[in-house]
């Protein structure tokens, strides 16, 4: 463990300010897929659960992936942005997040060859077709090549060259609804083996046009992307890009750099580090999975792109994240499973880490009550927030 921080030198609890946005803390709920949507929609599951953790501290709330066309959807659940009837539903979203002092944020994506799937714990692979899915061949999955993900999937569509160039104005009048939305901040999803990443990898691009074949030409698709999300993105508004920075197949660390330093000078703000997804195959796990196993490619990245990162993946407690922050291996920390087990982790890490006013975190509804609880003591059965506890209010 390491040394307990103050108010005055906790970076996690810091603001940060991004363009004309500025995020209470350094705790990010990175896109967390609920596969719960109907015909692309939100449903009040979706309020719910951005919403939990909104109250719960969080200084940003990056809702899910969510399509810029039909054709893109993973599954029957997933959210859509590629109409302008889905910016109403959306807004109560934005509302309810901002009400409790966090900022919105969204992930626009596309599945790619990884689309018309089954939920993951249904089995995690190609659909099969049923009479209740009534748009059947308008949910074809593309790719940039017509290359199976694996042996549970079917091959996918090639898009032509037109098709890519319509994919990318897509993506831009995806971000022009996201703003009429609400939403703060955007992020491009150019991870976990789903379109963007596609393009980005030579096991899955063999293209011979110019979105293929060399490395600036497999960069090009992520690029005029970004270039037509920051187009219909407002100035003020932070833009990021999720990139799995090694994938262990042609695409790695060097590489993501390589593209950070370029997005950097289209406008994006902040890479989100993370890894994997082109195979089936988890590139860094190894036999062991560590704390933080993903923290060294944020600070990769980081060093060798000049720009903000986010690092992510088992971070489970406060005083791991002060330390990344503090060693400068990222700027902000994503909290995915732990901050689904527990919605309230920012106020937990804050009077873990012996923050004053740890329950002034988290709305007075329950932060009051709380902080009450916490100033009474837990005799001999110390409760398991109790440590470091310096300020119940």
């Amino acid at each position: 463990m390491t040394q307990e921080p103050h108010l005055t030198d906790s970076l996690l609890f810091s603001p940060l300010t991004l363009r004309g946005i500025t995020l209470r803390n350094r705790i990010v709920v990175p896109p967390l897929h609920q596969y719960s949507a109907v015909k692309g929609f939100p449903t009040d599951w979706h309020i719910v659960n951005a919403g939990k953790f909104a109250a719960g501290g969080a200084g940003l709330v990056i809702v899910e992936s969510t399509k810029v066309e039909r054709r893109g959807c993973g599954t029957v659940g997933d959210l859509g942005l590629w109409d302008d009837q889905f910016v109403e539903p959306l807004k109560r979203i934005t509302a309810f997040i901002k009400q409790q002092n966090s900022v919105p944020g969204i992930q626009l994506g596309h599945s790619g060859r990884k689309a018309r799937a089954s939920r993951p714990w249904e089995g995690d692979r190609s659909l099969e077709r049923t009479p209740d899915i009534d748009d059947w061949d308008a949910w074809t999955p593309v790719a940039p090549s017509a290359i199976a993900h694996s042996d549970k999937w079917g091959v996918p569509h090639a898009l032509t060259t037109p098709e890519v160039k319509d994919l990318v104005r897509a993506w831009g009048q995806a971000a022009r609804r996201a703003d009429e939305a609400g939403f703060e901040v955007l992020e491009i999803h150019g991870a976990h083996g789903y379109l963007v990443h596609q393009f980005l990898s030579p096991l899955a691009n063999q293209r011979t046009d110019e979105y293929g074949g060399s490395e600036a030409n497999r960069m090009r698709f992520a690029i005029e992307i970004t270039e037509a999300v920051r187009a219909h993105w407002p100035d003020h508004k932070p833009l990021f890009i999720r990139l799995s920075v090694e994938d262990n197949f042609g695409w790695g660390p060097e590489q993501s750099a390589t593209l950070a330093r370029v997005l950097k000078t289209k406008g994006v703000d902040v890479v989100d580090c993370s890894s994997g997804g082109i195979t089936d195959r988890a590139p860094i796990l190894g036999t062991e999975i560590k704390f933080g196993y993903q923290v060294p490619l944020s600070e990769f990245v980081r060093q060798h792109a000049d720009i903000m990162t986010m690092a992510v993946g088992l971070i489970i407690h406060g005083d791991q994240a002060e330390q990344i922050l503090h060693e400068h291996k990222a700027d902000l920390i994503a909290v995915g499973r732990e901050i689904m087990n527990n919605p309230n982790w920012p106020m937990d890490a804050a009077q873990k880490l012996g923050i004053d006013g740890a329950f002034r975190q988290v709305p007075p509804q329950f932060g009051y009550w709380l902080g009450n609880r916490a100033k009474r003591g837990f005799g001999t059965q110390p409760s398991t927030w109790q440590r470091g506890l310096r300020d119940g209010g």
